[in-house]
């Protein structure tokens, strides 16, 4: 499916005279938009990877470094078949950097590449901006925030085309182009897809890996690792920096470039810090203390523990990653059981029932005009419920331990937020600072609400993810331990674990949801997969 890019203008277009004063929208608009250049290593001349600035993206559809997008649009008579036109303007082709790197595509390429009105080099901006000026002086000119380390910066050679009474504003695009990427198309809903599904598999992939070993399915010939390198059909998952690599290696045999965020794999108590990325320790080979997260240095009591005989102490792996495919994310998180021969203890076992009973109550309710807020204070009630039953929660209604805000001290973070291009995907958009649609009634402490990332009512067409998860984190819980809703003695029976998370990818339809994620959380196969069962 061909990428709707003149489809997107428009929508952007829509929501920017939607935004701008009344007296101001009968104006003919005009859009100017850098997309992102290619970077380089600090004082080098080595690049980094590139990726497209994700607004310029959802504008033109192009992934070429250094390009630039001019576009126009008359409001005076707007209707459904009102039309923007667009000039994207690519780098020509230099020699010298051609035996370097892979030269763009010429004007002839590029016009059968990309979804715009007309495709030109940088040198023809002048005449065609002079153009839309002389035809329409009174028109209102848009760029993204000025000045800004959050966004490609217009070259001066662009700049310098304005007359100091056509200077352009940036107040409404950025928000206008947040609101546009909040409903997803068909063609972004088959990218976001298509990530989730590869993402999905690599999910899977390590823990089949981690079942293998379970079973001792992965065998090596002698002075493997010694005269010659170990061959992935070889590797053993005891590191959290090997889970990664499988993972991402899983995801670049698919054809993804890059991963929509640094992934988070992280064992044992590490499992309670949310954005976790270090991903450099061993897993845990004996007792797992509260405070192991701070150790620096290896778990592992030898270089080789399983020729010493050894056993990985029983702990959760949660991974948090997932993919991009062309610039579009996916998001998902899967706790796992390590050691005790691929099956959660009695103590991880109880969370990760939890964690999954608290998703289920979250798409039981998921359809248009739901509030978002809602969702997630319905997750809340869940743990709540849980705690009260296991022990950990005490001397107190349901309502009176919810209205103290103590879960959220156990449940820190939001049930989920937007998804498209960002893996946190227009964000000013789906937390309003103006936001009258927050419900007043029956919401239980504010502090519930503190990190949630979207606060509306669930529409057709958004893509956002459901990811509940209980920690035990020692400075988040360190206050509660006063708490008398909390009883101290059987949260130490607890508290060594950190934490489990399982987040899925879903589309708001007309009538509920659709989930992209198709890794399987349900209990009894992750333990077979992971023992090596299944």
């Amino acid at each position: 499916m061909a990428y709707q890019a003149q489809e997107h203008v428009r929508r952007t277009f829509e929501q920017l005279v939607a935004l701008l004063p009344e007296q101001e929208r009968i104006r003919p608009q005009i859009l100017l938009v850098a997309g992102e250049v290619t970077p380089y290593r600090n004082d080098t001349d080595r690049e980094i990877l590139f990726r497209q600035e994700s607004n310029f993206f959802y504008l033109t559809g192009c992934n070429l470094p250094s390009s630039v997008l001019l576009a126009s649009y008359q409001a005076t008579l707007a209707s459904s078949s009102t039309k923007p036109i667009t000039t994207l303007f690519i780098p020509a082709i230099e020699e010298a950097d051609i035996m370097w790197s892979i030269p763009p595509p010429d004007l002839v390429q590029a016009r059968g590449l990309f979804d715009a009105t007309n495709i030109e080099h940088p040198t023809s901006f002048p005449q065609a901006i002079n153009a839309l000026l002389k035809d329409a002086p009174n028109a209102l000119v848009h760029t993204l925030p000025k000045n800004s380390p959050l966004f490609p910066q217009l070259p001066s050679q662009y700049l310098n085309q304005f007359s100091p009474n056509a200077s352009p504003i940036d107040k409404y695009l950025l928000p206008a182009l947040q609101r546009a990427r909040l409903i997803k198309d068909a063609g972004e809903l088959a990218l976001i897809k298509k990530a989730n599904e590869i993402s999905s598999r690599a999910h899977e992939t390590v823990m089949r890996v981690l079942g293998l070993a379970v079973k001792n399915k992965i065998s090596r010939e002698k002075d493997a690792g010694v005269t010659r390198p170990l061959l992935p059909g070889e590797w053993l998952i005891e590191k959290e920096a090997e889970a990664e690599a499988i993972f991402v290696a899983s995801c670049r045999r698919e054809g993804s470039i890059h991963q929509a965020y640094l992934p988070i794999v992280a064992s044992a108590a590490r499992a309670a810090t949310l954005h976790y990325t270090c991903n450099d320790k061993d897993f845990a080979w004996g007792p797992v203390q509260p405070t192991d997260h701070l150790n620096n240095n290896s778990f592992t009591q030898t270089s080789h523990p399983h020729a010493a005989g050894q056993e990985i102490d029983p702990q959760v792996l949660l991974i948090d990653a997932g993919c991009e495919v062309n610039n579009y994310a996916s998001d998902i998180t899967r706790t796992m059981p390590v050691g005790n021969n691929g099956r959660f203890t009695p103590i991880s076992g109880q969370i990760y029932d939890l964690v999954l009973e608290m998703q289920k109550a979250a798409f039981n309710m998921i359809k248009p005009d739901v509030h978002w807020d809602r969702v997630h204070l319905e997750c809340h009630k869940v743990l709540v419920n849980k705690f009260l039953e296991l022990g950990l929660f005490k001397n107190g209604t349901k309502e009176e331990i919810l209205n103290s805000g103590v879960s959220a001290a156990f449940f820190p973070h939001g049930l989920g937020h937007s998804l498209g291009m960002d893996v946190h995907d227009a964000a000013e958009a789906s937390r309003p600072a103006k936001n009258e649609t927050i419900p007043k009634e029956n919401i239980g402490h504010e502090k519930l609400y503190t990190a949630l990332r979207l606060r509306l009512p669930l529409e057709a067409g958004m893509v956002v993810t459901v990811e509940p998860g209980v920690y035990f984190h020692q400075h988040l819980i360190a206050p509660t331990r006063n708490s008398k809703y909390v009883d101290v003695e059987v949260l130490k029976k607890y508290e060594h674990m950190g934490g489990v998370r399982l987040e899925d990818v879903i589309v708001i339809t007309q009538d509920g949801y659709e989930n992209f994620t198709t890794v399987k959380s349900e209990r009894n196969w992750v333990e077979g997969v992971c023992s090596g069962e299944l």
